[in-house]
């Protein structure tokens, strides 16, 4: 009875579970099979030949073109995730430590606000901001700060991490508030009772705490950012592309689907891997002997 106890409980779990994990295969596995079957072939305009090929992947790694999207698409998305993530930490904390327990709620639904606009309007804003006779140039016009509009703000690299890093900065913050949360507040005063400065204490206690937070934040970050096409299409110009503008056009401008697969592979390949040695080091560094 026993037995069949637990089969019947384990069966009614499986079968809870069941709908869920078949509407995640069916939306994620999926189509990432289908990329990566798709990546190894070749298209004559409509017409692909299943072919088994490398030659996509061959001219991902040898034509400069790619190279020079995927290094300058790494560097705009380390730079996305170093400026939320140093921005979104002391508000973080301050809300932590300092915002008393009544009003914390308050502060995160101030945090989350962005969330209630458009994305596209965002971006839209900000190359309003960022314009030639935007409101940024007309703003240090006015008090004479400069007297000609500064060129370098817009339609380059420099726009599209402001920008980035303006979307994304909520995302950062909030599970960087939750891992600070989760701070045992007696372990600080022990330490400052210890004879340990206020500096030593969050060097020492509050920040590798706050690690756990730090890295899903910056993995939240980073990985999206490596894919996204809009923000650098519309305030990048042709020095803010991206990986992802060139797989947005092999699909839809020249027609070139298995090119694109292929770099879509290759660009999850890379951030993959780089996702996976970060928390490999982390763990290692908060294993390591102090």
């Amino acid at each position: 009875m026993a037995r069949f106890g637990l089969r019947t409980e384990a069966a009614q779990g499986y079968a809870m579970i069941s709908p869920p994990l078949i509407f995640t295969i069916l939306l994620l596995a999926v189509p990432l099979i289908a990329i990566l079957v798709l990546s190894f072939w070749t298209q004559n305009f409509m017409e692909f030949d299943r072919s088994f090929t490398l030659d996509n992947y061959r001219e991902a790694v040898t034509d400069p073109i790619y190279g020079t999207l995927m290094g300058r698409s790494l560097w705009i998305a380390g730079a996305v995730t170093v400026v939320t993530v140093l921005l979104a930490f002391p508000i973080a904390y301050f809300v932590s430590f300092h915002v008393p327990q009544e009003r914390k709620a308050l502060w995160i639904f101030l945090i989350t606000i962005p969330f209630w606009t458009s994305y596209l309007l965002r971006v839209f804003l900000w190359k309003v901001i960022l314009g030639f006779n935007g409101v940024l140039n007309s703003s240090l016009q006015g008090i004479g700060i400069i007297e000609e509009p500064l060129t370098f703000l817009l339609y380059n690299a420099n726009a599209v991490v402001i920008t980035l890093a303006h979307a994304y900065a909520p995302f950062t913050i909030l599970p960087i508030y939750v891992a600070l949360e989760k701070i045992d507040r007696s372990l600080l005063e022990a330490a400052r009772d210890l004879g340990e400065s206020a500096w030593g204490t969050f060097r020492r206690v509050t920040l590798p705490l706050a690690m756990p937070g730090v890295i899903a934040a910056t993995l939240i970050v980073f990985i999206p950012v490596i894919g996204d096409y809009v923000t650098p299409r519309l305030v990048g110009g042709p020095n803010g592309l991206m990986i992802s503008n060139m797989i947005q056009t092999q699909f839809l401008r020249l027609n070139n689907a298995p090119m694109g697969a292929a770099l879509a592979v290759s660009a999850m390949t890379i951030v993959g891997s780089m996702a996976l040695l970060l928390v490999y080091l982390t763990r290692n560094i908060g294993r390591a002997p102090k």
